[in-house]
């Protein structure tokens, strides 16, 4: 048992604390009785001290023990202290009755009883919270250097961010600004509201603010996008709450301000899955990633371990991803199995002893290779690992019986020009034909573009471009792609997969596409540059195997809406599967003998709509943005 000094640390103070407390037991009892006999000419004495007041003087301070009130500091006492002193008095008052009652409350006013809980209360809140403006108001007047911070929005979470940066004492609050007009004029805190978000930069001048703070965590990408176009206008850094995901994600701390990151201003309005559903399909299974360690793979990891499956086995051919994403899960998720196979999928051995010794009830085929221009000069290795390794790991989940098997595929294997398209199409196309011959495993294919952040990604490569003081290259002007989140992306995987029919194709919404050209300015500008002045923009020409638009879908696939309005089911596309199985044979014969002729003329015969660019740009201006058709999903029948 814990100790009386253990249990109150930092004896001094707060011994202090519980004198001055106690001490406010006794004047309230005092004050109480002498008010109740004030008006009589014949009121009894009533002592300073006797048995009676020392008894409720002790009472009390044991209900306040009890109650925990010494757990908190006057320097941050709030409506919860507030709730646990009359919490406290009110169990004191009942003790009191109690211990009276034996002689029927012989001496003690009914009136003194009914008025003893509030009474008490004032006396121990009101030195605690004046206590609290006392050290509020030093913290804003002690330091003249205190930075001045023009908070934009004037929700909760302006309310949560005034007290926290007056806490710190290295800020001072000066004003918000927020678009309800019945606010303005109205204060926060003591802190004035003093116009519009529009007015931002008038305000921000006004009250010679030094730093602009977004606390809006709500806020959509178009509001994100509106709101930091006017405090580029001001010219002063500015930074942002997180999120409530990031928090709960554990990549931003409460109270914590951050810089505005370009996937603030790319997002889309929060993906709201069908967590009852994913849950239910993921509850108590195992699940194998193929992949595992990679930037897709490792977050399908994550998702799965936090929507309650059983076991999670890791395929990873790197040693270091797979140390990184094991460690990980295992230290975030206790009661989780984490097991791994070290190795490369296309290996048949590999996979068929992962699926014997863990018998996974889904697996979730992340390993790829992606990366355009490098595939290019690439061909062999962007069919031996994209198209043969999907044929290997499906092939042998369909042996096994394995219940599901997800293929993780791109926007890039819509009207292929590239290896990685068409390697990816050619694997599409695996899965939807071994659909029709192992009725025993459901064949899912999920499609989307490009992920924010991913390994690779033109994200990070302009981040260090701009670190370095540039220039930042661009391969065209007019070039365009799609982009989501990791997180985004992996959950609508999830959704997909759960929900889905056999052998569908699905394709997540990934918004509207962003110009590369935009993308680029608007980093510039985060990182508090001028685009075109401080870092240079450079168009290098498009790179080998680059379109300059991509699509979702093929016009002849008649997609259909789904019960989630950010995913879209892909009608099968008409092809021979005993050609597509046929030519795997093929093509293994041909990667054997390094034989590109080969796999380029398989390639062809199996996918009529591959057509490889033959120089950079070749056809760039001919291809074809199709929308993703969520705003028509109704009409579609």
């Amino acid at each position: 048992m814990a100790s009386w000094h253990d249990r109150f640390p930092g004896s001094g103070l707060r011994y202090a604390v519980m004198f001055h407390d106690l001490v406010m037991v006794w004047l309230g009892w005092q004050l109480l009785f002498a008010a109740r006999y004030a008006m009589l000419d014949n009121a009894p004495d009533q002592p300073l001290f006797s048995l009676d007041v020392l008894a409720v003087v002790a009472i009390q301070g044991i209900a306040f023990w009890k109650v925990g009130l010494y757990q908190g500091l006057w320097r941050f006492a709030s409506v919860a202290d507030l709730i646990n002193i009359f919490k406290a008095s009110f169990i004191g008052l009942l003790a009191i009755v109690v211990l009276f009652t034996y002689r029927r409350l012989h001496g003690i006013p009914i009136s003194v009883l009914v008025v003893y809980p509030f009474a008490l209360s004032a006396l121990l809140g009101t030195p605690r919270l004046l206590y609290r403006a006392w050290k509020d108001y030093q913290s804003v007047h002690s330091d003249a250097r205190a930075r001045r911070v023009l908070v934009i929005g004037a929700g909760q979470a302006a309310e949560g961010l005034i007290k926290d940066l007056r806490r710190s004492g290295d800020y001072e609050p000066v004003g918000l600004v927020d678009d309800s007009s019945h606010l303005k004029g109205a204060k926060l805190h003591g802190v004035p509201i003093l116009g519009k978000i529009d007015d931002l930069v008038s305000v921000a001048r006004e009250t010679s603010s030094k730093l602009l703070v977004i606390a809006i965590p709500t806020i959509d990408a178009a509001g994100m996008q509106r709101i930091v176009g006017l405090c580029e206008r001001t010219g002063l850094p500015f930074r942002t709450v997180p999120r409530l995901n990031d928090i709960l994600e554990g990549s931003s701390l409460p109270g914590e301000l951050k810089e505005v990151a370009i996937e603030d201003l790319l997002g889309r309005k929060p993906i709201l899955p069908d967590w009852e559903l994913i849950r239910g399909w993921l509850r108590g299974r195992t699940v194998l990633v193929t992949g595992g360690g990679g930037s897709i793979g490792s977050e399908l990891c994550r998702q799965c371990a936090r929507h309650g499956v059983t076991r999670v086995v890791v395929l990873e051919i790197s040693e270091l991803l797979m140390i990184n994403i094991q460690a990980e899960l295992r230290r975030n998720f206790p009661d989780l199995d984490v097991q791994g196979v070290l190795g490369d999928c296309g290996d048949p051995a590999v996979i068929r002893h992962a699926l014997r010794t863990f018998r996974p009830d889904t697996v979730f085929h992340a390993a790829a290779y992606k990366q355009v221009p490098l595939l290019e000069d690439q061909l062999r290795e962007a069919v031996r690992n994209n198209t043969l390794a999907t044929e290997c790991v499906a092939s042998a989940c369909a042996e096994a019986g394995i219940e599901n098997f997800v293929l993780i595929s791109t926007d890039k294997a819509v009207d292929p020009v590239n290896a990685l398209g068409a390697s990816k199409r050619y694997a599409e196309m695996i899965c939807q034909s071994l659909n029709k011959r192992a009725p025993s495993t459901r064949f899912v294919t999920v499609r989307f573009g490009n992920v924010l952040g991913s390994v690779g990604s033109v994200v990070p490569f302009f981040r260090e471009q701009i670190r370095k003081g540039g220039p930042v290259t661009v391969t065209h002007p007019d070039v365009s792609r799609y982009f989501m989140t990791i997180p985004e992306a992996c959950l609508l995987i999830l959704q997909a997969a759960a929900s889905s029919s056999r052998g569908a194709i699905y394709m997540l919404d990934m918004g509207e596409p962003v110009l590369i050209r935009d993308l680029a300015e608007q980093m510039i500008r985060l990182a508090g540059k001028v685009p075109g002045a401080d870092i240079a923009i450079v168009y290098t020409g498009l790179r080998a195997g680059e379109k300059l638009h991509e699509s979702l879908f093929y016009h002849d696939e008649n997609c259909q809406p789904t019960v989630h309005p950010k995913v879209m089911e892909a009608g099968v596309r008409e092809f021979s599967p005993d050609l597509v199985l046929g030519n795997v044979a093929a093509l293994r014969k041909a990667i054997a003998s390094y034989d590109l002729e080969a796999m380029q003329q398989i390639l062809t015969t199996t996918i009529p709509e591959f057509k490889p660019i033959e120089e950079p740009g070749m056809h760039s201006t001919s291809a074809k943005v199709v929308p993703f058709p969520t705003k028509e999903a109704g009409r579609i029948h």
